[in-house]
């Protein structure tokens, strides 16, 4: 397997008022490319920090995390600037992420202008073309964030995520808020991208149940750390951790996978 992501022993603190929060406890883990690495676990046990870690917008306090080879966290400038441009997030709330005033094509014109993707005279057709892939109507183009429905919000996220052509991407619960309907299509539409593209991505959710169904391998946290990892199938069939063992319990059946 070809790495693309390696995190080695990375520790965060936050302190306030005197008291110390270990959100991170020496994580490691790999992601492979064209792999999708599945990161579950309760409230509380570090996968959104995790996920801001490797977005550098959270400064770990130890550890190292390297991206296709390089150096993530001692990126600076356009060094990084270009990096960023190859890891990109959904979110669990795209309104949150979107400005508020936005259009669906300014959503998507966004990072195609600031990264300087395509020349001004072909953004439109640039913008069809991300909405063919996430299977949303070029009428949307004019249509406010808000008037659309949160499946296809969600779909828009995706859509500007995949603007810049990215070789990563980290979903942070991104299908929590969703209806189960809208939740497999998002699902099918991931594994399908992945499948055309030969993305990665960094899975976060509370629900093993969704993970199992887009995840080659299972990384399982609690308390700031990795408590058990493996191949999707052995890890939901018979899990080693406790934390682990409580996640499966929790799901009465689990839906099929996605195929993949």
């Amino acid at each position: 397997m070809s790495l693309l992501l390696e995190a080695d022993g990375l520790t965060k603190v936050f302190r306030s008022g005197g008291r110390e929060v270990r959100a991170l406890d020496a994580v490691s883990f790999v992601l492979g490319r064209r792999e999708t690495l599945g990161l579950v676990g309760p409230s509380g046990s570090g996968k959104s920090t995790l996920a801001r870690v490797i977005m550098r917008l959270v400064t770990p306090d130890a550890g190292s995390l390297r991206f296709a080879g390089s150096d993530l966290l001692a990126l600076r400038g356009r060094a990084l600037r270009q990096t960023r441009k190859r890891v990109q997030m959904v979110f669990q709330d795209p309104l949150g992420a979107f400005n508020p005033r936005a259009t669906v094509g300014s959503a998507l014109a966004d990072p195609l202008r600031i990264h300087a993707i395509v020349p001004p005279a072909e953004r439109r057709r640039a913008i069809e073309t991300l909405l063919d892939r996430v299977g949303l109507p070029r009428a949307f183009i004019g249509r406010s964030i808000f008037e659309i429905s949160g499946g296809q919000r969600q779909r828009v996220a995706i859509a500007r995520a995949l603007a810049t052509e990215p070789d990563l991407i980290v979903l942070d619960e991104a299908v929590s808020a969703l209806d189960l309907t809208v939740r497999n299509r998002i699902l099918e539409l991931l594994v399908d991208l992945q499948r055309e593209r030969g993305l990665s991505y960094l899975f976060v959710s509370h629900d093993i149940a969704v993970v199992r169904a887009v995840s080659h391998r299972i990384a399982i946290m609690d308390r700031g750390a990795i408590v058990e990892t493996g191949p999707t199938p052995a890890v939901v069939a018979a899990p080693a951790s406790v934390t682990g063992r409580a996640l499966v319990a929790a799901v009465p059946t689990f839906p099929a996978r996605v195929s993949q």
